[in-house]
């Protein structure tokens, strides 16, 4: 197991650089207007956006731009998301320090969705399987294909439009800027993202939990647990489900590392100053500092998510062993 670990980590660590030399060469060689002009504004001169090209490090050599940039990639103190290269270009705000403003709303948002997504898709799944052919199991699969075709957006406007225009039960988009963040779930703010974010997502859920349980209570070793006299109620519990929620950690782990990395749709939709509409703004505010520390941010959970989901898989089906 610590071989694997050891092995996971430096794969982790070289997804990491793949992803930031990416990124990097991304942003340098689409066709986008010049950041130094962008910042200096329409009406500078020549030398005011040469100034500003300097003070950034825009006129360095292609390779001595990214060792800075990589080097605050690292995650040491006085080098992760270094203030003096990782800083907002257009308010020399430390990208550090915004991030660390926006990824509370973003962490809320995220784990109240799944609290409500797995509230939502695991039950609808057992039940679809148990009693397969009935209406419950039809309504299931109803409720999944609306919930995989709807897109987000459209829920999210839509919920806001039923229940925040028209039955006025829930606040609508934005955080007021003078109220804290447990003052806005308290509010009720946070109701209508979640729900958007867990309809969709439990859809899958309930589809998966589905198909998976149907396919382990066919297994030879269910049918052996049945024979020894267990209930059928012991048998799904304890030897079906266990086995059939397996692939749902993997599910769970990497939707979880997805949406810490930034939920951007659902953020923009509701106005929420979270992790992804800081990526939106710094895309369009040609911020690079910003982007790259947003996308590295997110791809960190991401492989993060994976290297726990993996660990888990030992404990979780004893079929699966790590050499």
């Amino acid at each position: 197991m610590l071989r694997y670990l050891v092995r996971r980590t430096l794969f982790m660590i070289l997804v990491l650089w793949i992803v930031s030399v990416l990124t990097f060469v991304i942003f340098f060689k689409l066709p986008v207007r010049d950041p130094a002009q962008q910042i200096a504004g329409k009406g500078a001169t020549a030398e005011v956006i040469a100034n500003v090209r300097h003070q950034l490090g825009l006129d360095q050599p292609l390779l001595e731009q990214y060792r800075r940039f990589a080097k605050g990639l690292i995650p040491l103190p006085g080098f992760w998301l270094n203030e003096q290269v990782y800083y907002n270009w257009t308010n020399r705000v430390a990208v550090w320090e915004e991030m660390r403003r926006d990824f509370p709303y973003t962490a809320v948002l995220t784990f109240g969705a799944a609290v409500l997504w797995l509230a939502i898709g695991i039950p609808l799944g057992i039940i679809s399987a148990i009693r397969r052919g009935s209406v419950w199991d039809r309504a299931g699969m109803v409720f999944a294909l609306i919930g995989v075709s709807a897109p987000t957006f459209w829920l999210g406007f839509l919920f806001l439009w039923v229940f925040h225009y028209g039955l006025e039960m829930f606040p609508g988009s934005g955080i007021p800027p003078q109220e804290s963040l447990w003052g806005s779930v308290l509010q009720g703010r946070f109701f209508l993202p979640w729900l958007t974010l867990a309809i969709t997502s439990a859809a899958f859920y309930t589809r998966m939990v589905r198909g998976n349980l149907l396919e382990t209570m066919s297994e030879d070793y269910i049918r052996t647990a049945r024979a020894k006299g267990l209930s059928e109620r012991a048998v799904t519990y304890r030897h079906g489900l266990r086995a059939a929620l397996t692939p749902v950690v993997t599910m769970f782990g990497l939707d979880v590392g997805i949406l810490l990395g930034g939920a951007v749709i659902t953020e923009t939709v509701f106005n929420i100053p979270g992790i992804g509409s800081y990526a939106i703004r710094s895309i369009f505010q040609f911020n690079f500092p910003g982007t790259m520390g947003v996308t590295v941010f997110a791809a960190f959970f991401i492989v993060v998510a994976n290297l726990v989901v993996d660990v888990l898989y030992a404990y979780l089906d004893p079929r699966v062993r790590y050499e």
